[in-house]
């Protein structure tokens, strides 16, 4: 697999000339496809290599979490304007990784995040007596009819959609080719510019109806 092989959310992850983190650029071709002349006995090495530094990597978190400086770690997470998007990604997959990987796992994920959360904010409030309510719920969006939320949309029924069917929409939208985000938002922009307008519209006339039935 080559830099231009890979999907459109890897690009930054897979720069060839990235330093490395957990994965050494030789992990990366590994696991990308981008080196392929490995035997089995040399394949079977790297994997074994890639899952002891994952596991000692998660171990260092703790490390992290209690030893690295506050001014460290705003760093870490304040990336130029240029990397930003690409940032957010690594910390969504990172997310989806360790809910993956957790699944079976003899601790629930929702209760370590609970825990998580509970001591990232005992740590800034700078007490054990902070206290905190993490809910933490995954519901799975069924199935829809295309067709009937299509005919809502078409009748302006937009408060008949349910919000699963507005999200299960979005989602199918988004895997369209012919969909483009970007054309999509300036759209939009256009339209609630064009809904403020006419919300101002409408409580200038309720005020100026009011008005004199009032006089």
């Amino acid at each position: 697999m080559s830099q231009n092989d890979v999907p459109e959310s890897l690009e930054a992850a897979a720069e060839s000339d990235r330093p490395r983190g957990i994965l050494t650029p030789s992990d990366r071709d590994f696991l990308l496809g981008r080196k392929t002349d490995y035997t089995d006995h040399s394949r079977k090495q790297k994997r074994n290599r890639i899952r002891r530094r994952v596991r000692n990597a998660i171990l260092d978190f703790s490390i992290l979490f209690e030893c690295l400086e506050e001014r460290d770690r705003e760093t870490v997470f304040d990336p130029d304007d240029e990397d930003r998007e690409a940032y957010t990604q690594g910390i969504t997959d990172m997310l989806a990784f360790l809910h993956l990987g957790t699944m079976g796992y003899h601790t629930p994920f929702k209760d370590m995040l609970s825990e998580g959360v509970g001591k990232a904010e005992q740590q800034l409030a700078g007490s054990n007596y902070r206290m905190v309510n993490v809910e933490f719920n995954v519901d799975p969006v069924g199935q829809i009819d295309v067709d009937e939320v299509v005919e809502k949309l078409e009748n302006d029924e937009f408060a008949e959609l349910t919000d699963e069917e507005l999200r299960a929409f979005v989602r199918l939208l988004t895997m369209s080719d012919s969909f483009s985000p970007e054309d999509a938002g300036e759209e939009i922009k256009d339209r609630v510019d064009e809904f403020a307008e006419k919300l101002t519209e409408s409580a200038t006339s309720h005020e100026r109806t009011l008005e004199e039935l009032t006089n």
